[in-house]
């Protein structure tokens, strides 16, 4: 009976948790090229690209994308691509300063395509 109990629990908790995730109003979703090498590079460029309730970014270091998805509104692909190249890591549209790219911890330089 316990155990039953302590199910019920934990599925109305799961339950709960799941329905809190922000949703994003006039949502408009694109890919792009994102370089970078490791988990560390995941954490960094998703950082730089989640916006409660705005922007939010999947990266798949395999594939080098990004799956973003953003209120169309609020901001836009240029505007969330920008806080990535200035959180040290290239994509479609920007390169990043490389200073920034300096500031990355060594196992997130990739080899840079020149200038």
């Amino acid at each position: 009976m316990k155990r039953i109990k302590n199910l019920a629990i934990l599925l109305i908790a799961f339950t709960l948790l799941s329905g809190c995730e922000a949703k994003i109003e006039n949502a408009k979703t694109e890919t792009f090229n994102v370089c970078g090498n490791c988990g560390m590079c995941k954490k960094a460029i998703e950082e730089a690209v989640n916006i409660n309730q705005v922007a939010k970014g999947k990266w798949n270091k395999n594939s080098k994308m990004i799956l973003l998805t953003y209120d169309s509104i609020k901001t836009n692909s240029d505007a969330i691509l920008k806080r990535v190249a200035d959180a040290g890591y290239d994509n479609d549209k920007y390169r990043a300063s490389d200073e920034n790219y300096a500031k990355r911890p060594k196992c997130c330089h990739y080899k840079r395509k020149t200038k």
